[in-house]
């Protein structure tokens, strides 16, 4: 069998596009549409009826003590019903873990849709029963089903792919929450929901995808990895690689996998602290966290906040500036498919390092357009420019790659403590970046652009030393780059222990030594 894999492995190389199978884009489609497409949704749907909600805020508060609510206490309560997401969020990445060992990836995603109905009908009878905590409690709810679906989605999706589309298939979570935020903005319209008496409409739509999730998934086979490493069920595992490789000989994907648990025999699911503890995964381990506080604190959120502004200020009349804003999730969508089009070609690390570097020349940029606008009239339309290309230069690689990259670093045993550790680092930095950035751009105006230009800065600087590339390459061959990698920080240190050393043992070896007879002779070592 053995002999048998380099020339299974040389024919699977020239498959190409034979590797998408009609499973397999219905298992990513159908993961995506009901897991990450949430996702965007629920970060720009609050957008549009955020005035309405605020006045039944209001309402709901006179009703109930019979006095208005202070503006400044209807700022609070609407801040915490936004934030408050990003905290539901953290909860449900720290269930994950457990979640995926017992139930599975696909059972966890299945079951994750409790969470996203439970949401939905709370805050779209929130106005009907006249209580504003349903909003609140829904949108902490709804958070719990994102932070499961953000790390539950891109480990089943990189456990039923092919590495030879294995990049492809995981920028399908990028490409669909960049669906999602365009579809809240596009309901969100006036003509549509985005008025007084139909907003509860945009929450209600959030079982759709829910409700397509749980009548398609249920006939698709779980990971065939999840069931032959961890499940040992071979026959079960089998027919799940028939069908979502759509061949009836599955044997070289069979023993790539024997060969990993040959490797991990008698390893159980290891838990963060293990994971942790386990230096030969250091540098994967740091370059997941690196790359998921880059993907929340790469400034983003402040260029959402700033559209409206700059968009006033080329002189758009402001009731059309809801319509052009639909550009911004267009370019969105256009940048993430291109980035899943081009990935198997170009590679994990062009796209993750150029993006970073795109953006900070494009922070730059806008931030000299908006601090000399006044002299200028053209500047602001560079701004506009400038705008979406950092919204694209975002998409193509910071946007996904990183969820990619963490299914690639690990093996099945420490896969799950993997998503914990990334999916924990990404919502406590949506939860910080929530929190600091009205201060930042409080304080520094329009050069809080350059505090965002110098993150990605230094993420590209770490990715370009660290990250090696990952683009058809089996979990052996990503170990084996790392541990280079590891191998040549240790020789830099005991490069660097003996060149401290070196002075004092040579002063050592010529302290000279005095003899009985009283003559003088250096130390021989």
């Amino acid at each position: 069998m053995a002999n048998l894999v380099p020339l299974i492995s040389a024919a699977e190389r020239k498959r190409g596009r034979n590797d998408w199978s009609a499973s397999l884009i219905v298992a990513s489609l159908t993961g995506a549409f009901g897991s990450s497409f949430l996702y965007g949704y629920n970060l720009s749907v609050v957008n549009a009826p955020t005035v309405f909600i605020k006045k039944f805020y209001n309402e709901t508060w006179g009703r109930r003590y019979n006095q208005s609510m202070e503006e400044e206490t209807v700022t609070l309560l609407w801040t915490i019903s936004v934030s408050i997401f990003a905290i539901g969020g953290l909860v449900g990445a720290l269930i994950v873990t457990p979640a995926v060992k017992y139930f599975g990836r696909k059972r966890t995603l299945l079951l994750n849709n409790v969470f996203a109905i439970l949401a939905a009908i709370l805050m779209s009878l929130s106005q009907l029963a006249g209580v504003l905590e349903m909003i609140v409690i829904g949108r902490f709810i709804m958070g719990i089903d994102g932070g499961v679906s953000l790390s539950a989605l891109p480990m089943y999706l990189s456990e039923i792919s092919p590495k030879q589309i294995r990049g492809s298939l995981g920028q399908i979570t990028a490409i669909l929450i960049c669906v999602g935020v365009f579809t809240g903005q596009v309901l969100g319209l006036p003509e549509i929901f985005g008025q007084e008496p139909l907003w509860p409409y945009l929450f209600g739509i959030i079982i759709v995808p829910s409700l397509l999730q749980i009548a398609v998934l249920p006939f698709l086979p779980e990971s065939p990895r999840f069931l032959l490493l961890e499940k040992h069920n071979m026959k079960a595992a089998e027919k799940a690689f028939q069908t979502f490789l759509g061949k009836s000989d599955v044997t070289y994907e069979v023993e790539e996998v024997l060969e990993e648990s040959r490797v991990q025999r008698n390893i159980q699911v290891a838990s963060i602290f293990q994971l942790l503890c386990d230096s030969s995964k250091r540098w994967q381990i740091l370059t997941v966290i690196v790359t998921m506080a880059c993907y929340q604190l790469c400034g983003l959120n402040a260029i959402w906040f700033y559209t409206n502004d700059i968009f006033k200020g080329a002189g758009l009349n402001p009731e059309m500036i809801p319509y052009v804003t639909l550009s911004t999730g267009a370019v969105e969508i256009l940048a993430a498919v291109f980035s899943g089009l081009v990935i198997e070609r170009l590679g994990r690390r062009p796209l993750l390092i150029g993006g970073f570097n795109l953006m900070v020349l494009f922070f730059v940029i806008l931030t000299v357009c908006m601090t000399l606008q006044d002299h200028a009239v053209w500047l602001r339309y560079l701004s506009i420019f400038c705008i979406l290309a950092i919204i694209a230069s975002f998409c193509i690689g910071p946007g996904g790659i990183p969820f990619v990259l963490t299914g690639e670093f690990f093996p099945q045993s420490q896969r799950p403590a993997a998503f914990m550790i990334a999916g924990i680092v990404n919502w406590l930095s949506n939860f910080a970046v929530g929190l600091l950035f009205p201060f930042i751009q409080k304080g520094l105006q329009t050069y809080c652009f350059l505090v965002f230009a110098a993150v990605c800065l230094a993420g590209a600087t770490f990715l370009f030393f660290v990250l090696p590339e990952t683009k058809n390459k089996t979990l052996t061959e990503i170990s084996q780059a790392f541990a280079k990698k590891k191998a040549a920080s240790e020789n830099c240190e005991m490069h660097q222990l003996e060149a401290k050393r070196k002075p004092s043992g040579e002063q050592e070896l010529n302290t000279p030594v005095s003899l009985e007879n009283g003559e003088s002779k250096s130390r021989i070592a």
